[in-house]
C-alpha cells in the first residue's frame, strides 16, 4: 500500500528585501527538493514592502506553482506575518525562517530528521551571532535574562523564529486568538517535546536591519508583558516603598520639630514629590501596558488583512441547502 509523502511547509516573512529574495528563493527551493521522500510548499507572506520584493515574488511564482504568497494590504508587523504563515500552512511539520538568509536553509534537513525521531518542536540556538554590534549582543542576552525571570513559561536563550513545528503545535498556535503575539514565547508555552539544534547566525547579506532599537524595546516589552503578571506586582511593591518612604520623611519632620529645629530649604521636599510622582507615572505606565493589549484584543479587529494572494486553492463554493 503506497504512503503519501509527508508535506513540508516553510514560511518566510518578508519586508523589503528585494536585494537578497532571490538568493533566498534558491536556497531554500534547492534544499527543499533535495528532500526526495516529502513533498513541500513554500509560504512567503509579503508584509506590505515598499520595494520591489513583491513584484519579484510574483515572477518567480509563476515559474513554480509550490511557491505560495499571501501579501497583506499593509506592514502588520513581522509576529504577525508569521502568524499569516503558519495559518496558510498545510505541512505535516512547518519551519520558520527569515529572508535575510542569517539562518542558514542548510539546517532544515536535520530538523526534519530530529522531529521524525518524536520532537515536536526543533528549534534553532545560536553559539555565534556574526555581524551584530557588541550592544545587540549584550541587549539580547540582558533580554532573555529578564524574560525567563520574570516569566512562568522559560524560554530558550538565543533564539529566534527559526524553528521547525509539528502540526499538532501549529493547530494550537493557530488557535491563539491574541494580537500581541511573541511567537517563540507561545510556541515554549504551548509545551509538547521540544529540543534544540546548535548553528553559527551569520552576517545579513544585503540590505538593513529591520529592528532597529525602537522596535527591539517594543518586542521586549510585547514578550515580557505576554507572558509574566510581574510587572504589575512591581508596580505594587513599588507604591508600598513610596509609603514607607513619605513615612520615613514625615517622621524625620516630626522628630526635627520636637527637637525645636526649622526644616529649611526645598530640596527634600522637592525630591520627595519627584520620587513619589515618578513612581506613580511609571506605575500608570505599566498597567497602561497591560491595559492597551486588553483594547487591543477586545477591539476584535482581524490581526491582518490580506490583499492578495498567489498560488493558493481557490475556496470551493458553497453547496446549495436543501
Amino acid at each position: 500500500m503506497l504512503t503519501t509523502p509527508k508535506l513540508i511547509s516553510v514560511v518566510v516573512p518578508v519586508y523589503c528585501e528585494e536585494a537578497v529574495i532571490v538568493e533566498t528563493y534558491q536556497q531554500l527551493t534547492q534544499m527543499l527538493e533535495s528532500l526526495e521522500t516529502y513533498q513541500h510548499e513554500l509560504i512567503v507572506v509579503n508584509d506590505g514592502s515598499t520595494d520591489r520584493s513583491l513584484a519579484i515574488l510574483k515572477e518567480l511564482a509563476q515559474q513554480d506553482t509550490r511557491l505560495k504568497i499571501v501579501s497583506f494590504s499593509r506592514n502588520f508587523g513581522h509576529q504577525t506575518a508569521v502568524t499569516a504563515g503558519l495559518q496558510k500552512s498545510k505541512g505535516d511539520a512547518v519551519v520558520i525562517i527569515d529572508a535575510d538568509l542569517q539562518d542558514p536553509p542548510s539546517l532544515i534537513p536535520q530538523m526534519i530528521e530530529l522531529w521524525e525521531q518524536g520532537n515536536a518542536v526543533v528549534y534553532a540556538q545560536r553559539v555565534e551571532r556574526r555581524g551584530e554590534t557588541w550592544f545587540k549582543k549584550t541587549s539580547a542576552e540582558w533580554f532573555y535574562q529578564v524574560l525567563n525571570r520574570v516569566s512562568d513559561v522559560q524560554i530558550p536563550f538565543n533564539t529566534g523564529d527559526f524553528r521547525l513545528m509539528d502540526r499538532r503545535v501549529v493547530q494550537e498556535l493557530n488557535r491563539l486568538p491574541e494580537h500581541n503575539r511573541f511567537v517563540r514565547g507561545l510556541v515554549s508555552w504551548t509545551g509538547f517535546r521540544q529540543v534544540p539544534i546548535s548553528y553559527i547566525r551569520e552576517q545579513r547579506r544585503a540590505g538593513e536591519t529591520k529592528y532597529p532599537l525602537a522596535k527591539m524595546i517594543r518586542f521586549a516589552l510585547d514578550g515580557i508583558i505576554s507572558f509574566s503578571n510581574k510587572p504589575l506586582r512591581l508596580a505594587i511593591n513599588l507604591g508600598f516603598c513610596s509609603i514607607i518612604v513619605a513615612f520615613l520623611v514625615l517622621l524625620y519632620g516630626l522628630v526635627q520639630h520636637a527637637a525645636g529645629q526649622t526644616i529649611r530649604g526645598w530640596t527634600s521636599l522637592m525630591v520627595t514629590i519627584l520620587f513619589l510622582g515618578g513612581i506613580q507615572l511609571f506605575t500608570i505606565g505599566i498597567i497602561g501596558e497591560y491595559l492597551s493589549r486588553m483594547h487591543d484584543d477586545i477591539k476584535g479587529r482581524p490581526l491582518y488583512i490580506i490583499e492578495e494572494e498567489v498560488n493558493f486553492e481557490p475556496p470551493k463554493p458553497l453547496q446549495p441547502t436543501e
